[in-house]
């Protein structure tokens, strides 16, 4: 057991979820291996797809699969100078005509941990009901669920499977939605990102295999917060979205979580802040975008108690960012992509769930023993689609 998860035992009911954080940086080595040996029908694939001018790809999932569309859309809009939109699922399944409105070429890319939940493959068909041409790209965990098996002879799709270890058994994703977002960055962005793995690899284990890092994620926690807030601007707000998810899913709701940019904070989601806040600031790798992190980092030292804001950050030199405990380092990724940054930069907001849900007396691997809430999202009735 790696240094921050030592002072846990099997008692805790966090087993599951602390050995999917620690597995991470061994997992994106086996995705980089997996997309690496695909490379052939991957190309095959997308080529053709990316080739055309009209196409427009879409990125879908629901809850932590829908953020992974989020982090990515940014960066793989520049690199494919296509039109790219992240579409959760829960929007195209409630609204395929809305968010399907233009009849394009489209490469849908659904991300899902198990491929089980009632709107990945309803919404891959409703996206056959609604489109002249749609091409799937699946990118799941789970080689037995739903959606591997539907798609997986099917001539208009391709499926790339995760690493086995990557179907999380915990209740929250963790390495899924890492080995996911990072197996479509690699897919669709090429070459751009030879060598990205391994450089995340190794900030996640000097997060991951650190005591320091315990600690610090134990001094933010240490007053007890009510409200924690997530932001971050363009790759890292999706990011944020996801952070806020962990906090409220692995506490059970106790803690209350929010996500935003760093300028849309002040309009209106800043109300949230009181005396018993903190926040969690994602600053970018980009020189411009970063000035706008600075200035809400600032701007919330000014409004919180001391040791109440944390910057996440790879860029030692980024000026007002904090200092000491209350910056929180990623070595070694200097200059890289935010959508990139993101991935190793989780992981802190993965140590914060877990220890704000075991501050609680809650089980991570289960924080909802009475079934309110599931694994697998059930519960769902879809309906038939009319023209």
């Amino acid at each position: 057991m790696t240094p921050p998860f030592g002072t846990l035992s099997s008692d805790d009911g966090a087993a599951h979820t602390v050995r999917e954080i620690a597995q991470q940086p061994a997992l994106w080595r086996e995705v980089d291996k997996i997309v690496t040996a695909s490379r052939d029908s991957l190309d095959a694939f997308l080529r053709p797809l990316i080739a055309r001018g009209d196409l427009r790809v879409v990125l879908t999932g629901a809850g932590t699969s829908a953020f992974a569309g989020q982090v990515l859309q940014p960066a793989l809009a520049r690199r494919l100078k296509r039109r790219v939109d992240a579409v959760p699922t829960t929007d195209l399944v409630a609204d395929p005509h809305g968010c399907l409105a233009e009849d394009v070429p489209t490469l849908l890319v659904s991300f899902a941990r198990s491929g089980d939940s009632p709107e990945s493959v309803a919404a891959t068909t409703l996206a056959d009901q609604v489109l002249s041409e749609v091409h799937h790209l699946v990118i799941t965990c789970n080689e037995q669920g739903r959606l591997a098996r539907e798609h997986a002879e099917l001539p208009k799709s391709h499926v790339l499977l995760m690493p086995p270890g990557s179907n999380d058994r915990g209740f929250a994703m963790t390495s899924s939605f890492t080995c996911m977002t990072l197996a479509a960055l690699l897919a669709l962005g090429g070459s751009a990102y030879d060598g990205v793995a391994e450089r995340l690899a190794r900030a996640a284990e000097s997060i991951t295999e650190s005591s320091a890092v315990d600690r610090t994620v134990g001094a933010l926690l240490k007053s007890e917060p009510e409200r924690i807030v997530f932001l971050g601007s363009g790759p890292l707000k999706g990011l944020a979205e996801e952070s806020a998810l962990k906090v409220l899913e692995l506490t059970g709701g106790t803690l209350m979580a929010v996500a935003e940019s760093a300028l849309g904070f002040r309009h209106g989601p800043k109300a949230v802040l009181n005396a018993r806040s903190v926040a969690v600031v994602y600053m970018s790798n980009d020189p411009y975008t970063r000035k706008y992190d600075q200035d809400i980092y600032a701007e919330l030292c000014g409004n919180l108690p001391a040791g109440s804001v944390v910057t996440v950050s790879a860029d030692s030199g980024a000026g007002t960012q904090g200092s000491g405990a209350d910056a929180w380092p990623l070595p070694g990724l200097d200059g890289v992509e935010d959508v990139a940054l993101a991935l190793s930069a989780v992981v802190y907001a993965q140590l914060i769930a877990l220890r704000a849900s075991l501050a609680r007396g809650l089980r991570p691997d289960n924080p909802f023993p009475s079934g309110e809430i599931n694994r697998v999202v059930q519960g769902v009735t879809l309906h038939s689609l009319q023209h």
